[in-house]
């Protein structure tokens, strides 16, 4: 008898629309916050005469922003053992993310 439970017990089965699964290109972020939740607004800087426009804002609670900054360092340092250190040039930064 086959039995259709996961094989982790944590895992779950997420499901994405196709246009959400496309992605959108980014290439700024700014975050804000007040006691109760992190404001995150994903922003794409094109070049005069566009203007930056906030392609998506994800509201997060603290406890969840502290997850998902875990998890952020944690991918961050699988890439660099597996693609070498990324570098941050402050010189050279044009447009970029809020630190």
């Amino acid at each position: 008898m086959s039995d259709n439970k996961p094989n982790n017990p944590h895992q779950i089965q997420l499901q994405i629309d196709d246009k959400v699964a496309e992605g959108i290109y980014v290439n700024s972020a700014n975050v804000m916050f007040n006691k109760g939740e992190f404001v995150i607004d994903f922003i794409r800087v094109t070049p005069p005469p566009g203007k930056p426009k906030v392609m998506s804002r994800v509201i997060m609670s603290p406890i969840q922003m502290k997850a998902f900054l875990k998890a952020l360092e944690n991918n961050v340092e699988k890439y660099e053992n597996q693609h070498g250190k990324i570098i941050l040039d402050e010189k050279d930064k044009k447009v970029g993310f809020d630190r």
